[in-house]
């Protein structure tokens, strides 16, 4: 499991461990399986009799291409060495419609997959209710309108252990939520359950990114995986 100490991979960890497997956590900062997806130190030794890898890695710095696609493609080498059977890509629902640089490098990551050596399954996944509720935790929030269907990563989490667990698909797993909300409808509901207080403001998105964000690109009608948790739900939880 890349990335099994973030928000969505301890979960994924926990998941898998529940239904008897055996998991290592590789991050930069592990001390058992330490590996550096910028220059591939670690992976042969972490990979080692390893069947699946889950790639929950992420970066959102200048330099993400980096690590999410020539990370990609030294992983999947490593991989290939190791004889891996499957790799499960963890990727942003909507990525190809959003024309953003995050966005863009997300798809690029999925490309060096689909082009590479090891049979995959990408998960796509709705933003978690997580990354919501810290988006609106300023004082200060600017509400461009959105379209989102937010899941709670444990959802999330638990859709991605049945993939790793099935053969690969050499296709695309869409993940979401329970429910499609307006970015102004969900900080309501977060103000409302949470009894804090902010300034919002509506933010105008011009061009091809406000028609795709407004027209659902976030969304999906169909999801393979839907989540249970609502956003207020997850709030309230104890």
């Amino acid at each position: 499991m890349i990335g099994g100490t973030g928000t969505l991979g301890r979960h994924v960890v926990a998941d898998l461990e529940g239904r008897g497997h055996r998991v290592r956590a590789l991050s930069r900062g592990s001390a058992e399986h330490p590996v550096d997806l910028r220059t591939g130190a670690g992976l042969p030794e972490a990979l080692a009799g390893c069947a699946v890898v889950v790639d929950a890695s992420n970066d959102q710095s200048r330099q993400a291409a980096r690590t999410l696609v020539d990370g990609t493609r030294r992983l999947l080498e490593a991989e290939a060495a190791a004889g891996v059977g499957h790799h499960v890509c963890v990727s942003v629902l909507g990525c190809g419609r959003v024309p953003i640089g995050y966005f863009r490098t997300k798809v690029r990551q999925e490309a060096a997959v689909t082009e590479g050596p090891v049979p995959w399954t990408i998960v796509r996944a709705a933003q978690f209710h997580e990354l919501v509720a810290a988006t609106l935790g300023g004082p200060v929030l600017p509400l461009p309108r959105v379209l989102l269907q937010p899941v709670a990563a444990a959802d999330a989490a638990r859709a991605i252990a049945e993939v790793a667990e099935r053969p690969a698909r050499r296709g695309w797993v869409e993940v979401a939520g329970p429910e499609v909300a307006d970015a102004r409808a969900l900080a309501r509901t977060w103000r409302s359950v949470t009894g804090r207080r902010a300034l919002t403001f509506p933010v105008p998105l011009p061009g091809r990114l406000g028609r795709e964000l407004r027209a659902g690109a976030l969304t999906s009608v169909r999801p393979d995986h839907q989540g249970s948790a609502t956003f207020t739900a997850w709030l309230e939880r104890p």
